[in-house]
């Protein structure tokens, strides 16, 4: 029946239920977000029965845990662990202050797929990688998920429909349209700037972009999105055509509150990647198949990529798109990004 949601729809409303503190049941596990729980809740949870925490393999490395779920630690609560403990435990910003958090007990019995779900469904709502689970009774009008199908589906390329469309004129180009497209798992939406009258025929000069909330809009000094947003768009301009992908996928992918906690560990002397680790993230947590598949709804097969990073062009070509150029894209450093382009180009295999 088509009243009844489908799996997309409700992971969609198991991610608004962790961001406002409510758990979600995956299989026969209560999961709470550390980030978002509530001591009331945490109360509740703990007399249901023994609470376990989910942290990533990154975080744990941090906090010398033992991962012995090879990407995932289980963590067993101590008797008089409260919120702020798990609270310190998920975000690592009084970590210099207190080190000390242990000694911690991983778990290395029982299966770890709800965890690991736990876990995959935290980072697509874009909370903090801990999850706080508690197998016991299951109190009704929760949103219940199995594992196996929930992790596939949070895995998958969402299917992205176009919404809208209008001619936007710009500074770099008058002749602009602006494509909206929404994917069907109720993330956010992503746009293709379409410049002039690219021939579908030929490769198009292209540019995934991520979306940067302090570079494009603020300005910000700590990195160089803004400039080549900027540059990407002048030079399609100039050429006469060009299509820019605005994908909002902020922060490598991991959301701009979470950047802002990478920023401020950057200020404690920890580089983009190492703060990234520390949060529990990945490196680079963005999923370009989404640009991928925006080219092709587009009716475009090889691209002229104006990209620094390596990683786009293997993705783009994985998924059957024709690289035929790396356009390099440099902008010039400043005393305040200058240690961040370093990281890109040493971690992280940018061209610069």
């Amino acid at each position: 029946m088509s009243l009844i949601p489908t799996l997309a729809e409700t992971l969609a409303r198991a991610r608004a239920d962790l961001r406002m503190g409510l758990p979600v049941v995956i299989d026969g596990h209560l999961a709470a977000a550390v980030e978002t729980l509530s001591p009331e809740r945490l109360a509740d949870l703990a007399g249901l029965g023994a609470p376990v925490l989910a942290l990533t393999d990154r975080r744990a490395g941090t906090l010398k845990a033992r991962a012995y779920d090879g990407d995932l630690a289980r963590i067993a609560l101590p008797g008089d662990a409260g919120l702020s403990w798990l609270r310190a435990l998920a975000d690592p910003a009084g970590d210099l202050m207190t080190p000390l958090k242990g000694p911690l007990t991983s778990l290395r019995d029982g299966p770890a797929d709800a965890h690991r779900t736990a876990l995959a469904l935290a980072k697509s709502a874009q909370l903090l990688p801990a999850m706080l689970l508690v197998a016991g009774p299951v109190p009704p009008g929760l949103t219940v998920l199995r594992s196996g199908p929930a992790l596939t589906q949070l895995l998958a390329a969402p299917h992205l429909a176009p919404v809208a469309r209008a001619r936007v004129p710009l500074l770099p180009a008058e002749r602009t349209r602006l494509h909206v497209f929404r994917p069907d798992d109720g993330a956010e939406e992503h746009y293709a700037v379409e410049i002039g009258d690219p021939p579908r025929d030929a490769p198009v000069l292209a540019r995934l972009h991520s979306a940067c909330f302090t570079g494009d809009v603020l300005g910000s000094l700590k990195c160089d999105c803004g400039p080549q947003l900027q540059a990407a768009l002048g030079a399609m301009g100039q050429a006469g055509a060009g299509v820019l992908l605005y994908l909002n996928q902020e922060g490598r992918g991991i959301g701009l509150a979470n950047k802002m906690r990478a920023y401020a560990l950057q200020d404690q002397g920890f580089d983009t990647v190492e703060a990234n680790h520390r949060l529990g993230f990945e490196d680079d947590e963005r999923d370009f198949r989404i640009g991928a598949a925006l080219l092709a709804r587009m009716g475009f097969a090889r691209v002229r990529l104006m990209t620094n990073n390596p990683r786009k062009v293997a993705m783009l070509t994985a998924q059957g798109l024709e690289v035929t150029e790396r356009v390099p894209l440099i902008m010039p450093p400043n005393r305040h990004n200058a240690a961040y382009l370093d990281v890109k180009a040493q971690k992280s295999g940018h061209l610069l």
